[in-house]
């Protein structure tokens, strides 16, 4: 066996029974608690490191029958091997307490030899399945909660999220645009202990700056213009789960402030409000911009960085994953075929070769939304290479001379050019201007639009803000 002894909890209102079983095990070098009733065993599981390796269960406590107590919690014989332990020994109780999923059925009084047996054996069959898992998992999987893909870098990821999961510590998920932060996120609160509780996402770059801080934290009735009843805001609705904050980076520098006092309080106070109130998240966030740049170009406060990264998980970008083009196309292509009632033929490997020749700026939301686009306006079964490429949009323009390259350093997107014929210079055809040029009157022109508001302004030019001010701080350096 991998470890010297089992984890084992004992779960036993008699007290003399309990450390006679705790001497006998201990003396053969387990590692006993041990709890009275069915409520303190809970307490007991929820506070422990891991999961307890052996559960030893009395069916008379003083709160729960035994069996209701191990009906109530399906998902406890998945982590831990449960022997029922009772001087009640008839078939029917021994049969429910088997149908359950316990281990052993043992009638008291146990004599030593018959315990120390019992948990050896079921100690080596749980040290058997942790190592077969383990190895399933260095084989690799095609899927992981939400994600496809089987490539050696998500691997990385999965295992990232594993590993991350059962902490209560930040999370900074980075990562270009359409590579699955929030999936990833998602995946996290799900794979750990707050997976009852809510999820709640909040893109920061999609609220507008004086409502943000209303949104996260809430706000009293009569707090501000429009505010005509209480809100909760995110992170109370969140309470007991997991606050996920994507698009940080896009947050204002006084908002940063606020947001560092409750991560390092666990204190929320709604805006109008002078009552702080405390409040259980577990915080992840996410950016697709270059976290380390921000902080030393001054957008980002470092205090808070340092408070928020104390995990960093970078995900890929789909070019670097090499052989799960084909895998999500194929995924996707078979779903939406049968959301929209149609059948395809599996994708051909002319057709497979095209998806794997492109870059995917977009990543998998790119690749995602093309074949959508391909099962709706295509009849099926089959597929032709010239069918399929005839509904990919070409892709977009070479990056302006003077943009830094998509790399995990850098996340940078690029505005096409369009027919925004209020930028004065691009109306007059006469006039010469590069591309760079262009790109900036278009811009600024938005800027100027949306009234000085950059979110406003990347609505409009359908990119996200950090493209803009990206481009903004490459102008004025």
């Amino acid at each position: 066996m991998s470890k010297a002894g089992a984890n084992i909890l004992i779960v036993e209102d008699a007290i003399s029974i309990a450390h006679t079983f705790a001497g006998i095990l201990e003396g053969a070098g387990h590692h006993v608690q041990m709890v009275e009733t069915g409520g303190a065993a809970d307490d007991a599981i929820a506070g422990a490191d891991q999961p307890f390796d052996i559960i030893l269960l009395d069916l008379q406590l003083p709160d729960y029958d035994g069996l209701e107590w191990l009906e109530d919690r399906p998902g406890l014989v998945e982590k831990s091997t449960i022997i029922v332990v009772t001087a009640d020994g008839s078939i029917n109780r021994a049969i429910t307490a088997m149908r359950l999923g316990a281990y052993d059925f043992l009638v008291k009084p146990v004599a030593p030899p018959r315990l120390l047996t019992t948990v050896r054996n079921a100690f080596e069959r749980q040290d058997l399945v942790e190592k077969v898992e383990t190895a399933q998992k260095l084989v690799g999987r095609d899927t992981f909660q939400g994600f496809i893909g089987k490539s050696p870098s998500m691997q990385v990821v999965y295992r990232a999220i594993e590993n991350v999961a059962r902490s209560a510590a930040t999370v900074f998920i980075t990562g270009e645009s359409g590579t699955g932060k929030e999936v990833a996120a998602e995946a996290i609160h799900n794979s750990g202990q707050r997976a009852r509780k809510r999820f709640v996402a909040i893109n920061c770059g999609a609220i507008p700056e004086n409502l943000l801080e209303s949104e996260i934290f809430g706000h009293v009735k009569g707090s501000f213009t429009g505010a005509v009843a209480d809100r909760k805001g995110a992170a109370r609705e969140a309470h007991g789960g997991t606050l996920f904050l994507d698009e940080i980076c896009e947050m204002d520098l006084a908002l940063q402030v606020k947001l560092l006092r409750f991560l390092q309080t666990g204190m929320v106070q709604p805006v109008g409000s002078n009552r702080p109130e405390a409040v259980d998240v577990r915080v992840l966030c996410a950016t697709n911009r270059n976290p380390a740049l921000e902080v030393a170009e001054g957008r980002f406060r470092e205090d808070l960085f340092y408070r928020l990264a104390v995990i960093p998980l970078e995900l890929p970008p789909l070019r670097e994953r090499e052989g799960d083009i084909g895998l999500i196309a194929q995924t996707f292509l078979d779903r939406f075929a049968a959301e929209e009632g149609k059948a395809f033929d599996q994708l051909a490997p002319d057709i497979l070769a095209s998806l794997q020749s492109r870059r995917w700026p977009g990543n998998v939301r790119e690749l995602q939304n093309t074949i959508r686009r391909i099962v709706v306006m295509n009849p099926g079964p089959v597929l032709e290479l010239e069918t399929f490429a005839r509904d990919i949009p070409a892709p977009p323009p070479a990056p302006v001379a003077g943009l830094a390259p998509h790399n995990s350093q850098s996340r940078v997107q690029h505005v096409q050019i369009t027919d925004y014929a209020s930028a004065p210079a691009i109306a007059n055809g006469n006039v010469p201007m590069t591309l760079a040029d262009a790109e900036r009157q278009i811009v600024e022109a938005a800027i100027e639009r949306a009234g000085g508001s950059i979110p406003k302004a990347a609505v409009e030019l359908d990119v996200s803000p950090s493209t803009i001010y990206r481009m903004r701080g490459r102008w004025n350096s």
